[in-house]
């Protein structure tokens, strides 16, 4: 494995931290500062609305910069981002820390997967995608209870100071071990292998959204993740008032979600490298299928814990090769990287709206599983067009 994936994969780990751990330490905040929780959760919807306008527009900004550069540069306002909020005198400060943190979410997943690819041979380079990635499985498996641990002993600014650290190794980490002109445009004899020089101005990255195939990329990704976290946003209330589950229970059972988060995105990117299209729909038919047993048999605290595991594994199965794919069909562009990852954060509200609105309607704690099974499946049908017009145009040529 290329060293460089190594600090690929320890960025992804601290960008990962950043996101998830504030929800161990949000009553510490509020407290700290004197504000409401409906204010204290803003540095959680902030960040989220943050990573889906930077995705797009970091990306953009920097089109014609070397990417290890960008990479750099990420991760060096990722750790400035955490920094303030370590340090933050106010609630203001705090929040202006988590937006500017989330900024370098987005397009460090977008940039960091081309250069990922570009560490291997085309025939491994979803692999390579899943490893990168591996940080982030991790962090979603650990980012809680690190937060809810660190801060009930030592403070939750000590959590910050943390994951700064984390962002420093990591800097120092893609300086070093990542080549040089990683991920940048070169031709076959250079690289050996035939896949297209990807786009370098922004007109170039804008003409690959002429593509019905990024589209319907980005679509089957933002209904993916929608019909997953629009189940996964009420979990907890699923596992106690329908599962019987008492409430110090749900911390462990996040973290079998969390493991099959780790399992299935490593799976998943074995798998797309193999046959990629049939990798994308199979996982998204599992999604669909365990979201809907789950909803009907939440009852039983055996099958839940089976089956938050396997909403898990399914649900990150499809990632590494969704990523790819879009990248495929926009022929390398940076912009269609790093608009998946804006398309999972829309499909994250969607699909916690949705959820929300068929518990408000008096569908009950398991609702959201049956919502969140029907927007995958109209994944699964998106990435079924998807793959037959690749199939048809093959068969033309």
């Amino acid at each position: 494995m290329p060293s460089g994936l190594v600090a690929l994969a320890l960025g992804g780990f601290g960008i990962g931290l950043t996101e998830f751990l504030i929800a161990g330490l949000l009553p510490q905040v509020a407290s700290s500062f004197a504000v409401s929780e409906a204010a204290a959760g803003w540095l959680i919807s902030g960040y989220a609305l943050s990573v889906a306008i930077g995705a797009i527009a970091l990306t953009a900004a920097t089109a014609r910069l070397p990417r290890k550069g960008v990479l750099v540069g990420l991760v060096a306002l990722f750790v400035i981002g955490n920094l303030l909020s370590a340090v933050a005198p106010n609630y203001q400060v705090m929040l202006l820390g988590r937006i500017v943190a989330a900024l370098c979410h987005g397009s460090f997943f977008g940039i960091g997967s081309l250069v990922a690819r570009s560490l291997v041979a085309p025939e491994r380079k979803s692999r390579a995608v899943a490893l990168m990635f591996a940080g982030l499985t991790v962090a979603n498996v650990l980012g809680v209870p690190f937060g809810a641990l660190v801060g009930e002993r030592w403070g939750w600014r000590v959590a910050f100071w943390a994951v700064t650290a984390i962002g420093v190794l990591a800097l120092a980490g893609i300086a070093a071990l990542v080549p040089s002109g990683a991920g940048e445009a070169r031709s076959a004899a250079e690289t050996g292998h035939s896949e297209p020089m990807p786009p370098t101005s922004l007109r170039a990255q804008l003409r690959a959204f002429r593509s019905w195939q990024v589209w319907l990329t980005l679509a089957a990704t933002a209904l993916s993740y929608g019909g997953m976290f629009g189940a996964f946003s009420y979990i907890a209330y699923t596992f106690t008032e329908v599962g019987g589950f008492a409430p110090s229970d749900v911390a462990w059972l996040l973290m079998v979600y969390g493991v099959g988060l780790v399992v299935g995105n490593l799976v998943g990117g074995r798998a797309a490298d193999q046959d990629r299209d049939r990798a994308l729909i199979l996982a998204l038919l599992g999604l669909t299928v365990t979201l809907t047993v789950f909803g009907l048999l939440a009852g039983s605290p055996t099958a839940s814990v089976i089956l938050v595991f396997l909403m898990g594994l399914f649900g990150f199965a499809g990632v590494p090769g969704m990523i790819t794919r879009v990248t495929d069909v926009a022929h390398g562009a940076a912009l269609a990287a790093s608009a998946n990852v804006s398309a999972s954060n829309v499909g994250n509200a969607l699909g916690a709206w949705l959820g929300g609105l068929a518990i408000t309607a008096g569908l009950g704690y398991t609702a959201p599983l049956f919502v969140g099974a029907g927007i995958v499946l109209v994944s699964v049908i998106v990435m079924a067009v998807a793959a037959r017009q690749v199939r048809s145009l093959a068969s033309a040529d």
